[in-house]
């Protein structure tokens, strides 16, 4: 029949080769788009410019996005119980994600993989004091000016880092 598709079938010998050469076609494809966004960086047009960066930034989101994804199925293939926890200083950033995320419980305990209880836990116990705090900054705070250095560090890696 005239039209119809037939399947295409690899190479000979490629079923032993395939993941390698997987790995090399995303490779040079890398090398393709790293050089097609150097060109656009250097364009005398500045719309070219800021489109190279928007791509770069839009592929670098996807790449977090695929780390992210494959670390996330490997914690799950573990018990809850067994999973590692998080300690006292990871705590408070994931609730200050949490804050500016304006995420709900239960997005937050699916993004970090543990239950809202969990994070409703940490949200009330916020205000403890002392070496047993189950939630602890990571750098003792003691003076209004070392509160408003701690804020603005935060503030930036959370709202102002660039790359």
């Amino acid at each position: 029949m005239a039209g119809v598709a037939r399947p295409l079938t690899l190479p000979r010998g490629w079923p032993h080769r395939i993941r390698s050469a997987a790995v090399h076609a995303i490779s040079l494809a890398d090398f393709a788009l790293t050089t097609a966004f150097g060109w656009a960086a250097q364009s005398l047009n500045p719309r070219l410019r800021l489109r190279a960066e928007l791509e770069r930034l839009q592929n670098e989101i996807s790449l977090l996005r695929e780390e992210i994804r494959i670390k996330d199925v490997r914690m799950q293939h573990i018990e809850a119980q067994k999973r590692p926890h998080y300690p006292p200083t990871a705590r408070l950033a994931v609730l200050e994600l949490r804050a500016a995320r304006n995420w709900s419980l239960a997005q937050t305990a699916r993004v970090f993989l543990v239950t809202a209880a969990t994070i409703a836990s940490w949200t009330v116990r916020l205000d403890e004091e002392g070496a047993d705090a189950l939630v602890r900054l990571p750098e003792p705070v003691n003076k209004f000016p070392d509160l408003v250095g701690y804020l603005v560090r935060r503030l930036k890696i959370r709202f102002l880092s660039r790359k």
